[in-house]
């Protein structure tokens, strides 16, 4: 049973650094053009919180026989600390105040959870304490896909919802969740069966709309038409004659 939990854990580490990095794309395109764009700061900002939390409840003075969860949440706090200080130096100066305040907000939770489980709370209460913190953390970054998949349903388009990317956010949830389960730890498992569900439904409407063809437009009539890129939008009077836009490589119209 041992050898079957760590195994779980090796395998949660590698498919948690895929997601981790998932976002390089992303960010070469913003080191390129020098500029964040339309993209939000706010994902990597609330992940790296998570990870704060996960890493230090994975601690063994805080929680025995996880340390594999420290391991990959310390290297994705570090990866996700990167991204946030890219968004720092490209964001337009509205954005990055907002990212900056997030951020002290992050920095001060963490070190609030921090000090009083190191200095107010010893044993099973310690462990409870940062569990919980850790736990609603997971569940909102999990969570975080589900505008996204409102789109998918209501565009019937899966261009927004990479299909590796869903892929190892349930490979990535099932290996936690069955890793805490291994260890009876609800902590762990509770917030990744959370993902890993969340990780299904993901997958159900990739292979729902995958043959989907999203319109590039809206239909005639609508007081505005999208060309389905994020963040790029484009309005169009009524009764004007919509022509197809030709679209560059890296998705700019």
């Amino acid at each position: 049973m041992e050898l079957l939990h760590f195994v779980f854990g090796i395998f949660g580490n590698a498919t948690a650094l895929f997601l981790f990095l998932a976002p390089v794309i992303t960010f070469k395109r913003i080191l390129k053009s020098r500029s964040t764009e339309d993209f939000s700061g706010i994902p990597y900002v609330m992940t790296l919180l998570n990870c704060l939390l996960s890493a230090w409840y994975g601690l063994p003075f805080v929680s025995p026989n996880n340390l594999l969860v420290s391991t990959i949440n310390g290297t994705g706090a570090g990866i996700e600390s990167i991204y946030v200080l890219i968004f720092l130096l490209y964001a337009p100066r509205k954005e990055k105040t907002k990212i900056l305040g997030l951020l002290i907000f992050v920095i001060a939770v963490f070190s609030a959870v921090a000090f009083v489980s190191l200095f107010a709370l010893h044993g099973n209460s310690r462990k409870l304490f940062c569990g919980f913190a850790a736990s609603i953390f997971s569940i909102i970054m999990y969570a975080s896909p589900l505008s996204i998949m409102r789109l998918v349903i209501k565009t019937k388009s899966v261009e927004y919802m990479p299909f590796f990317l869903s892929l190892f956010v349930f490979l990535c949830g099932t290996s936690w969740f069955v890793f805490g389960l291994l260890g009876r730890d609800p902590f762990v498992a509770v917030p990744n069966g959370f993902g890993c569900g969340l990780g299904a439904v993901q997958l159900i409407l990739y292979a729902i709309y995958r043959n989907h063809e999203g319109g590039s437009w809206k239909l005639a009539g609508d007081e505005t038409s999208m060309v389905e890129k994020v963040g790029y939008v484009e309005k169009a009077p009524q009764g004007v004659e919509k022509k197809p836009v030709k679209l560059v490589d890296d998705g700019r119209v």
